[in-house]
């Protein structure tokens, strides 16, 4: 099948109350990881490239793997731009292949996030492509805070519900992504989703909500999250911990290895281990 957009499959898991897991990737090993396995889970799947990953690997190659990937299997995949601050990139995206958007303009003021969402939006929208942008402030990780300290430092920058409104009505994005309470980069699952705020921001906006920096939150907070409206649920950091802690390991017991080939292949296996969890967590296994 050839790749698809995000819009309509975000649409079927908000009517059928589930989420798709849209998963970064940063080479080959971790693509097929995550196509071979939503392809065995039956699910429709988002593979994510940041603007990090296009710059390591390369534009061109991203959308040739992925888009190779994509035309040998039966499930939908989508290949998306993941927090794209520039907007020329946006526009490179859209040209090179790419599914869907996003515009993360969340540290710019208000109104110039809209400005730019909506060019983004206007370009996007005229070649079919749906559009993804973020309103509030997700935070990072810090190492050297307590969780507690954390999570109150991360309240102070959640989405305004009624910003969310103003913010979907004035550009015409497909889907939000707003901060509630969940942290980028995080290594233990100790975020607190604000849950009254998803579904207030789901009653004003209608559309699909995205959840970044999902890695951060236990399983129960997921759940109550993708009930409460959220549709679209990022993992990477995850991935990243499996995947470097098996080549770690493999290595530890196989110091004299040269073959990338043997270092990797058990990491490509822990990460489809992980992202087969996350799929039947998400329940968008067995929507195909």
């Amino acid at each position: 099948m050839s790749l698809v957009t995000s819009k309509e499959i975000l649409i079927d898991a908000q009517k059928n109350h589930y989420a798709v897991g849209a998963f970064n990737a940063n080479n080959m090993e971790i693509v097929q990881a995550i196509i071979e396995t939503a392809e065995e889970e039956r699910a429709p799947v988002i593979v994510q490239a940041s603007q990090g990953a296009i710059k390591y690997a390369g534009l061109e190659m991203i959308v040739s793997m992925v888009k190779e990937l994509a035309e040998r299997t039966f499930i939908p995949v989508v290949l998306h731009l993941d927090h794209g601050t520039d907007y020329f990139q946006n526009i490179r995206c859209l040209r090179a292949g790419f599914t869907s958007l996003m515009f993360d303009g969340s540290k710019l003021p208000f109104d110039e996030n809209v400005a730019l969402t909506k060019k983004i939006v206007e370009m996007a929208h005229a070649c079919d492509i749906p559009v993804e942008a973020e309103i509030g402030q997700i935070g990072k990780m810090d190492t050297s805070e307590e969780p507690g300290v954390a999570r109150e430092r991360i309240k102070e920058f959640m989405a305004d519900p009624e910003e969310a409104e103003r913010f979907v009505k004035l550009t015409n994005i497909d889907s939000l992504a707003a901060a509630v309470g969940t942290i980028h980069g995080c290594r233990e699952p100790i975020a607190k989703l604000d849950i009254p705020r998803i579904e207030k921001i789901r009653d004003l906006t209608g559309i699909p909500l995205v959840l970044h920096g999902a890695s951060g939150a236990n399983d129960e907070e997921v759940k109550k999250g993708i009930a409460a409206g959220i549709c679209k649920i990022n993992i990477d950091t995850r991935i990243r911990m499996a995947f470097t802690r098996a080549i770690k390991e493999y290595l530890s017991k196989n110091p004299d290895e040269i073959d990338p080939r043997q270092v990797l292949a058990p990491a490509k296996e822990a990460a489809k281990e992980v992202i087969r969890d996350r799929i039947r967590v998400l329940g968008c296994h067995n929507r195909v």
